[in-house]
């Protein structure tokens, strides 16, 4: 079963890097000429230089940033956000707020690996690690107090399993050995509370930083949980956030039911997500899963106080 929602998650399309027409958003809370200026304001540097295609197209600073979480469902969010025709999505994770190699190279850097977009459509790059990592809200702050922020969650337990998961095929794939999931889970006979893949799921630690510089109604949370299982309700929520034009519909998505998982069909083409998404979680024991799921209830409890809504996690 973990398997077969872990598989919803993932679909894989590849973003327009230079839109071929201009799309209409009136909502577009930055514009060429802010940018600029915030350009100006926040970087050591003021060389600053606007690469412009021939189309009219431009590289402009993300308007929303899909923050996290990781192993939550980012990329299919990414993806089915990207049918709609007012989003202009950064290809890959930029990495710009946490890491600081990236983050020294300046805002000229960082609006350099964004896609070719018209000065209306809204940009968004995802970067999972950011809602984990203490210094990005403040950074993401400073660039923009106006941003608006996308956070997909799913089951803390889950989450754990599909941490572990993707680090375990990783080392696979390179022939390296790696310790089975018990022996990060379990410590001296007890649960390994220090296990990093823990501590990205104790979502009220984290949003609580966030909080400290953005307001809850600037930080939209999306059900992974509901979008492996009807995505279209949670896109729908997704579009009026964002204040766009409703464009996707429940015609952008079918069931797979080969691959056991919805994929997206868009302009008469029908794709799913890479093969290397969906992977069967490991075989845990089901008292390790419950003590696992028992330290989760206090945090998240916390966390649905916080943001005030639940979720149907265990």
């Amino acid at each position: 079963m973990a398997a077969f929602l872990l598989g919803a998650v993932l679909l894989i399309v590849q973003p327009q890097v230079v839109p071929s027409r201009p799309a209409i958003n009136s909502n577009a809370e930055t514009s060429q000429s802010v940018q600029r200026e915030l350009l100006k304001k926040t970087s050591q540097k003021n060389d600053f230089k606007e690469n412009i295609h021939s189309n009219g197209t431009c590289q402009q600073l993300p308007q929303t940033i899909i923050i996290g979480v990781r192993k939550g469902g980012t990329r299919a969010l990414l993806e089915m956000l990207s049918l709609h025709p007012d989003i202009a999505a950064a290809e890959s994770e930029v990495h710009f707020f946490d890491w600081e190699d990236h983050y020294r190279n300046g805002l000229q850097w960082y609006i350099n690996q964004m896609p070719f977009s018209y000065p209306n459509q809204i940009t968004v790059e995802k970067t999972p690690a950011y809602f984990t990592s203490p210094k990005v809200p403040e950074r993401v702050y400073n660039m923009n107090q106006s941003m608006r922020l996308l956070l997909i969650l799913r089951d803390p337990s889950e989450r754990v399993l599909s941490d572990y998961t993707q680090v375990f095929y990783n080392h696979m794939q390179k022939h390296k050995p790696y310790p089975s999931i018990e022996q990060f889970l379990i410590k001296n006979g007890e649960l390994n509370v220090d296990y990093k893949a823990i501590n990205r799921s104790l979502y009220y630690i984290h949003m609580q930083n966030w909080l400290k510089y953005f307001p809850l109604d600037h930080i939209h949370i999306v059900d992974g949980d509901k979008l492996i299982k009807d995505p279209f309700p949670e896109i729908e929520k997704v579009e009026r956030f964002l204040k766009l034009s409703p464009q996707i519909n429940a015609s952008n998505f079918y069931f797979n039911k080969t691959k056991g998982f919805y994929c997206l069909r868009d302009s008469g083409r029908e794709r799913c997500l890479h093969e290397s998404k969906g992977r069967a979680h490991p075989q845990v024991d089901s008292r390790l899963l419950e003590k696992l799921q028992e330290y989760f209830h206090e945090p998240n409890k916390k966390f649905f106080e916080l943001v005030g809504r639940t979720f149907d996690w265990h």
